[in-house]
């Protein structure tokens, strides 16, 4: 099964009840505000609003902007969305995807077996929208974590190492230009940089699979090289690891990324455009 699902899949879905998935609608932008008010503007028919700062991440601090969440709260989120373990999710957002990947990337690291990213997210749906809130009947899902594969720093580091560690921030704060969110401008020592934004086309669909796999293989992916991503905070990295999955290789997300990194000042820092 593929990591992302069309629009006109999505909606041959939606339109048998055996098949029919639990819709997470995920809108939200990085220092924006929530985008529950865009989800009661009109979202897909029974589609859930999940807040991603509240629901699918912890409060910020020294683990980052966005660190795992705590799995008792997560899970109780996902049952008051309708989450079910024998019953497959979509999720989406306005487009960008990334949002929409961090809910994918979670659900599938705690276990839930059929998660899928709606491609291009709401601009991308043509189907109606409606202004009702949902009530949907408890689910059951209950995390069980470690299906995915996680870094913390240290692993980070070591992968830069022996491995492949892609920084999928703008090539700008991989270089060290600017930073304009976290304390201390750079990337890990030993990084390449690989932009998020290269994943997508211009409508904000992914790219075709065997473009995907050329790109990554241009950075270094090959068989039996180990693969980790990382960003600022651990959410637009989520969307480089699904790309990654449509090709096929299965990559580590270092949930706490830059943000995290760059709250111990005793970690090391590398500037421009080389790895360090």
């Amino acid at each position: 099964m593929t990591p992302h699902i069309t629009a006109a899949e999505l909606a041959d879905a939606l339109a048998d009840p055996e098949r029919s998935p639990v819709l997470l609608d995920v809108r939200w932008r990085l220092g924006g505000p929530p985008g529950r008010a865009e989800f009661d503007a009109g979202h897909l028919p029974g589609a859930v609003y999940v807040d991603l700062d509240r629901d699918l991440a912890a409060p910020p601090g020294p683990a980052g902007r966005h660190p795992l969440p705590d799995l008792g709260a997560f899970g109780a989120a996902m049952r008051r969305a309708g989450v079910r373990r024998d019953r497959p999710v979509v999720t989406y957002d306005g487009g960008q995807g990334w949002a929409a990947a961090r809910a994918w990337w979670l659900l599938r690291w705690a276990g839930h077996p059929r998660v899928r990213v709606l491609d291009g997210g709401l601009a991308a749906w043509t189907g109606p929208l409606t202004r009702e809130t949902p009530e949907p009947a408890e689910g059951d899902f209950e995390p069980e974590p470690g299906a995915l594969p996680v870094l913390d720093a240290d692993a980070a580091a070591a992968l830069a190492r022996r491995g492949l560690l892609l920084d999928v921030r703008a090539g700008e704060r991989y270089r060290g230009e600017v930073e304009p969110i976290d304390p201390v401008a750079g990337h890990i020592p030993g990084a390449v940089s690989a932009p998020t934004t290269e994943n997508v086309e211009a409508d904000g669909r992914l790219r075709p699979a065997d473009d995907l796999a050329a790109r990554f293989a241009g950075l270094g992916v090959r068989p039996g090289v180990e693969v980790g991503v990382y960003c600022g905070s651990g959410v637009s990295a989520a969307h480089t690891v699904l790309a990654l999955a449509a090709t096929g290789v299965d990559a580590a997300l270092y949930p706490g990324s830059w943000s995290e990194w760059t709250a111990d000042p005793e970690r090391p820092v590398a500037t421009g455009p080389e790895r360090g």
